[in-house]
């Protein structure tokens, strides 16, 4: 598959794509970066600012993303193409201060997206930008809702440890 079959393939498995057409998608491929890091390579570190303002899409691979906000450390791995990484920075800018780590976990392929090249689209292409940006939320909202799930599991497990409940204890 060639690079620019595989950026596709890529943005169509992610949330940012969802309500796109084809031709805008392509028109947004033609703005991304594919690029290749090997096990344990640093994508990313606190006070760096090259991939700073960039959204982090996984290709293949695996990445782990973790940032530290308001003194604590919170984790996401990248599993699944289509993956984001580097949101809160490219949707924040410079007044989100956040210190970040990405790291390639095993050889992997990442997509970016550069926040001043998606924002070239404001002048000719608003609507690009815009699902876009409602796909970034998409992808959020469903980080949180499995976060959350998984937190309710774990409180509802603690609740029949404490009190013996379900049989189970």
């Amino acid at each position: 598959m060639n690079t620019n079959d595989l950026i596709l393939h890529t943005l169509h498995q992610s949330t940012l794509t969802e309500e796109l057409r084809d031709t805008e998608v392509e028109e947004l491929a033609k703005i991304i970066e594919l690029k290749e890091y090997k096990a344990g390579t640093y994508l990313l570190k606190p006070n760096e600012s090259e991939l700073r303002n960039s959204l982090i899409m996984l290709v293949s691979g695996e990445v782990e993303a973790t940032a530290t906000i308001g003194g604590e450390r919170a984790t996401l791995h990248l599993l699944q193409p289509g993956d984001l990484a580097g949101i809160i920075t490219f949707v924040g800018g410079s007044v989100a201060q956040i210190g970040a780590t990405v790291m390639a976990k095993s050889d992997s392929k990442v997509l970016l997206l550069e926040r001043s090249r998606l924002e070239s689209f404001l002048s000719t292409n608003p609507a690009i930008v815009y699902y876009v940006m409602r796909g970034v939320v998409r992808h959020v909202h469903g980080v949180t809702r499995r976060m959350m799930r998984r937190m309710n599991m774990q409180s509802v497990e603690m609740i029949n440890y404490i009190y013996k409940q379900s049989g189970r204890y």
